[in-house]
């Protein structure tokens, strides 16, 4: 019995250690002072400076807050769920307006996430932020330029609040040649069809040149194109405050 019983309280113990162990690896979600913050010391102290002031001016103009905090690790936690909780506990954006947006990054995870506020979910959208992350922030990730990929990232969360981004054209396949493989399918048909002496007059006359027109016609039609963007500009800076903002999981997250 004495065997049996200490056993179970091994058990226990060993437990409660696994229990503690995972707790203690979990990131506790940070407390935010600053617009930029750099748990990582990977920023220099003038790139915060200058990114401090962009996010400081823009918010002064617009009363729309974004934040950057860059972080070792999520620990065990979604990073989706890490970014929600961050966003929230800071309560980042105006709470009459839900305005505020976080770019989350995860150094030693390689991960990253824009969080949006319900008030900037119709024009910072889930596919917009997907967009941003992998044209804007990832490549320079991939090529240690933190800096770089971070500002880039900043101004067109910028631009994209103001409904100024512009999102990626979605690729059409070029059809040109499979339009020219149908043309020549027309014309050996045609001739299949003279040979054998089918009412080739008709055919030559009607038939042929106006589904060659048609088909020409539809296969050279032009398309719109898109427009470039201008980036966004720098100011003075002070501390960060939240203003009550909610969040409700918006955005989107990618790696590099």
């Amino acid at each position: 019995m004495a065997s049996k019983t200490k056993h179970i309280m091994l058990a226990c113990l060993v437990g409660m250690f696994l229990f503690s162990l995972g707790y203690a690896q979990e990131a506790k979600i940070p407390k935010l002072f600053k617009r930029i913050t750099d748990f990582t010391n990977t920023l220099a102290a003038s790139e915060i400076d200058a990114l401090e002031a962009d996010l400081a001016r823009f918010e002064d103009s617009t009363s729309t807050q974004i934040l950057v905090v860059m972080i070792p690790t999520v620990g065990g936690e979604a990073i989706e769920e890490f970014a929600l909780h961050t966003a929230e506990s800071n309560q980042i954006g105006q709470k009459e307006r839900d305005n505020g947006a976080l770019l989350l990054i995860a150094k030693d995870d390689r991960k990253m996430r824009i969080e949006v506020g319900y008030g900037l979910e119709g024009v910072v959208t889930d596919a917009l932020s997907g967009q941003i992350i992998r044209r804007e922030i990832a490549p320079a990730f991939k090529a240690g330029n933190y800096y770089e990929g971070i500002r880039a990232g900043v101004e067109a969360i910028m631009l994209a609040s103001r409904n100024e981004y512009k999102a990626e054209k979605a690729k059409r396949k070029d059809d040109s040649f499979g339009g020219f493989g149908f043309i020549i399918f027309l014309v050996i048909l045609f001739f299949i069809m003279a040979r054998a002496g089918r009412r080739n007059s008709m055919m030559r006359s009607m038939g042929l040149p106006l589904i060659l027109g048609s088909t020409l016609g539809r296969h050279h039609r032009g398309g719109g194109s898109w427009g470039g963007f201008g980036g966004g500009g720098g100011g003075g800076f002070g501390g960060f405050s939240g203003g009550g903002g909610s969040f409700g999981g918006g955005g989107s997250s990618g790696g590099w």
